[in-house]
């Protein structure tokens, strides 16, 4: 099982910390690393937290194809900080997901795709997050384009609620950044809005939050803690997110659920 552990912090709230997952689920060359943010709080009976149902590391070996299949009731986003994930469906045909594009499938009632990795690419290691919808069998739809570099050292906003300012959006509340950290830099975490929580998720390197250390894999949930700072023990790429934990949720999702 997952170790968890909770940390008190000067601000008043609580930081839970999670070690990197043990549920990992192989398909061949496919392998998934699931993230469950709501078990980094001991004793939930909720393996997501408000709408965020999951955080998924999925690596995929050169040569690689998960064949068409069907996601419904799902707001999926495939975010990939190295190589590329060759993207195919139905409804817009084949796209190209990598360091300079994000995509986001809003599944709605049903959406098929299918994903590859040409035997000539490298190999991938990328984000699937799961996100669960407001309202069920919501019309399906995808969205994929540019997104500019990242900053070092800066927060980048990559998707956001309906109606927000974000380039990507999302059908519940929840907002997204990412970051590529100089190893010693210093920056504070997003500020969120009033009533909503942090959960972060470093995918590289070394980093300490509030003066506890968070390696590769590891992450956090930070409750009614505001803003905290962020320290970069060594070069590093950190993912957040800013969630309302009492957000309306539908619980009918092919992954999300």
């Amino acid at each position: 099982m997952t170790q968890v552990e909770q940390i008190r912090i000067a601000t008043g709230g609580s930081l839970f910390k999670a070690g990197r997952t043990d549920h990992i689920s192989a398909m061949g060359p496919f392998v998934l690393h699931v993230n469950r943010p709501g078990r980094n709080i001991p004793g939930s009976n909720d393996h997501g937290y408000g709408p965020l149902a999951a955080v998924i590391e999925s690596t995929m070996a050169p040569g690689t194809v998960v064949r068409m299949h069907e996601h419904a009731n799902d707001e999926i986003i495939s975010w990939v900080p190295a190589g590329v994930m060759r993207h195919m469906d139905r409804t817009v045909g084949a796209l190209v997901t990598d360091p300079a594009h994000l995509m986001v499938m809003n599944a709605g009632r049903s959406f098929w795709h299918e994903e590859e990795t040409l035997r000539t690419d490298p190999f991938l290691r990328m984000l699937q997050i799961f996100v669960r919808p407001h309202t069920a069998d919501l019309e399906p739809k995808i969205q994929h384009g540019p997104i500019l570099p990242v900053p070092a050292n800066e927060w980048r906003y990559l998707f956001g609620p309906e109606g927000s300012d974000a380039p990507f959006t999302v059908r519940n509340e929840i907002r997204f950044f990412d970051i590529r950290l100089d190893e010693g830099a210093e920056v504070k975490l997003p500020q969120p809005p009033a009533g909503w929580d942090t959960y972060f998720y470093v995918f590289e390197g070394e980093i300490f939050v509030s003066g506890t250390r968070f390696g590769e894999a590891e992450s956090g949930l930070l409750k009614e803690g505001g803003s905290l700072p962020l320290r970069a023990a060594e070069a590093s790429v950190v993912v957040v997110f800013l969630i309302d934990p009492a957000a309306e949720v539908v619980r009918r999702g092919t992954i999300g659920r």
